[in-house]
């Protein structure tokens, strides 16, 4: 009887919350898996419900969803069982719209936390914005369709491809582009066609374009810049084809830029000139007098300097080649 009350009166543990159960799991998964797997497949991921033995988590897309499904359920099972003590079930969904706000998995493995940033994987440059970008006659046409595209991806312009010299502002607008459309939350992936053509290499070098089909396939905006250097290479541009389709045909928008027209591309895949004819193209001009005046102008209130219209009309006149040349002279 004394023994009874005893055990009675002795503490009890709160049972864990669906939210840290998960995170435990992923915290031994992070530490049996490289960082690249576990941050592009297992990171995002959170728990929804869990029933009759049953966890329910989340991924940010089907794709994620069968990849786990099929590479990765024992393991994760395992690790989500020595966590709770028991055997489980698991089931995967998907949620894309959902963020969750977990523990950060730092505070488990006693690691330091960074600070919050913008999301690494979108690269965009924070002084490339639509309020940041001087209109003119000479990229109107272009400056809306980067409006309509932000506003509502995918239905209208897809794919957005821009063209023009260099120094014009296409990587401005399309950086432009990038920023709206995460503010609406959605999961923007900015590179150059550089960067698309040394990822594949490295994923075939390491044997694993899994992870990198999912870099540029998970996401709802894509935005490539320079596509025109993608000629001529015949891995990248089948690569770059099958990305292209999967995107289009699941919804999601595509924003190129390049220093011509498609069908200027030399050696560029006539299937892959065709799908990028298929949406808008637009071109950037030389701005003109006008338009360069107003760029300095902006570039004077954005530093505080008082100028006087002669001077920004002088360097206007200097420099009418592109906006570059244009603001190193005023810098000047």
């Amino acid at each position: 009887m004394m023994l009874a009350m005893s055990q009675n009166l002795m503490p009890t543990s709160a049972p864990l919350s669906l939210d840290a159960i998960w995170q435990a799991t992923l915290g031994d998964l992070q530490l049996q898996l490289t960082k690249a797997t576990f941050d592009t497949w297992l990171k995002p991921t959170y728990p929804v419900s869990h029933e009759d033995g049953t966890f329910v988590i989340a991924t940010r897309t089907v794709y994620v969803k069968d990849w786990l499904e099929n590479r990765m359920m024992s393991q994760i099972k395992r690790a989500l069982s020595n966590v709770i003590g028991r055997s489980v079930e698991i089931k995967f969904t998907v949620r894309p719209m959902q963020t969750p706000h977990p523990e950060p998995i730092g505070l488990l493995l006693d690691m330091p936390i960074p600070a919050e940033t913008d999301p690494p994987r979108s690269k965009l440059q924070k002084q490339y914005t639509f309020d940041t970008f001087v209109v003119g006659e000479s990229n109107q046409l272009a400056h809306a369709a980067a409006r309509a595209v932000a506003d509502v991806p995918a239905i209208r312009y897809n794919p957005l491809f821009v063209y023009g010299g260099v120094g014009l502002g296409k990587t401005h607008l399309m950086h432009a582009i990038g920023h709206a459309t995460m503010n609406h939350g959605r999961e923007v992936l900015y590179v150059s066609s550089e960067e698309f053509t040394n990822d594949l290499v490295q994923s075939i070098r390491v044997h694993n374009t899994a992870d990198f089909r999912f870099k540029y396939r998970a996401v709802d905006l894509l935005l490539v810049d320079d596509i025109q250097f993608i000629a001529g290479k015949e891995s990248t541009q089948e690569e770059f084809f099958h990305t292209f389709n999967t995107l289009h045909s699941t919804g999601k928008q595509i924003v190129l830029t390049s220093d011509r027209p498609p069908k200027a591309i030399n050696t560029l895949e006539r299937r892959l000139c065709s799908r990028f004819e298929g949406g808008l193209i637009v071109d950037i001009q030389p701005p003109n007098l006008e338009t360069r005046m107003a760029i300095l102008q902006a570039k004077a209130d954005e530093h505080g300097w008082d100028v006087h219209f002669n001077v920004l009309q002088l360097v206007a006149q200097k420099f009418h080649g592109n906006i570059r040349e244009l603001e190193g002279g005023f810098n000047r």
